[in-house]
């Protein structure tokens, strides 16, 4: 089975992520990481960029592309009218398949008029739009800026964009489901939903609830063309995470919700 993984982080060198990827099992390098991608099948992943908006900052291995990322590290010390011309330069480039927006951790409505002109690249691009929607690493950000009804707002007022809801917006799920559901420019990654090294089984049989839960508003959506594979890798185990997808999607749907999804919202064919 083909896979694509629509959401990773890409940060080899990083203490931080250095231990991050062991917990889970695994090295923070590109040999380690090919190794896994040659491993499991998984043919390309996407990386969502993120401290830096200098097309020169983003150079990855010839499997990876990349969203450019527009995260607390940049706002906090620029407004986006300054970082217009650089994403521009991002966009033009083929590796860079779309945006990320970090608004938990910026501290700002995505539906805020700031946004208005990267809303305007990603149409004019025909790239789209990825947002971190639910909760957030640590306790420094800010939950009612990533609540994924404020997605709903945004998407509604710009059909022509394309957005990504990153983790399903967990764990607000149902509000996250309606969202999905109700608007065509809306798709979902399904990354960020475990940590670490786990045993899914036993894991499934403790939190039963949580993933009974997570499945029913999956299906609720009745949209599997809008979900795909993503992991947000070092964070999680590649092996642990496929087989909670395989168990979350149905066999029928699988080769849609692990590579063509992503093949068609981030333009990877």
């Amino acid at each position: 089975m083909k896979i694509i993984d629509a959401h990773l982080h890409f940060c080899p060198g990083y203490a931080h992520f250095d231990e991050i990827a062991r917990m889970a099992g695994h090295e923070n390098t590109e040999a380690h990481l090919k190794a896994q991608y040659e491993k499991y099948g998984i043919s390309r992943g996407i990386v969502m960029g993120n401290r830096e908006i200098e097309p020169q900052k983003h150079i990855y291995p010839e499997f990876l592309n990349y969203c450019i990322g527009i995260d607390r590290s940049y706002m906090s010390g620029h407004s986006l009218t300054d970082a217009y011309d650089m994403v521009e330069m991002n966009l033009k480039r083929r590796e860079c398949v779309g945006i990320k927006l970090y608004p938990g951790y910026n501290r700002t409505y995505i539906y805020d008029k700031q946004y208005e002109p990267v809303y305007e690249l990603a149409e004019s691009y025909k790239k789209p739009v990825a947002v971190h929607m639910g909760q957030t690493a640590g306790s420094r950000a800010y939950l009612k800026y990533s609540h994924p009804l404020t997605l709903d707002e945004t998407a509604a007022s710009h059909p022509g964009v394309r957005f990504v809801m990153c983790h399903f917006g967990n764990p607000w799920l149902m509000d996250a489901a309606a969202v999905t559901e109700k608007n065509e420019n809306v798709a979902v990654d399904l990354s960020g939903l475990l940590e670490g090294k786990i045993h899914f089984p036993d894991l499934l049989e403790t939190q039963r609830g949580y993933f009974d839960t997570l499945h029913t508003w999956i299906s609720y959506c009745s949209c599997y063309e809008k979900f795909m594979f993503g992991t947000d890798w070092p964070l999680a185990n590649y092996g642990d995470y496929i087989e909670m997808v395989q168990w979350l999607i149905p066999e029928t749907y699988h080769e849609q919700v692990f590579s063509r999804s992503a093949e068609e919202w981030y333009g990877l064919k």
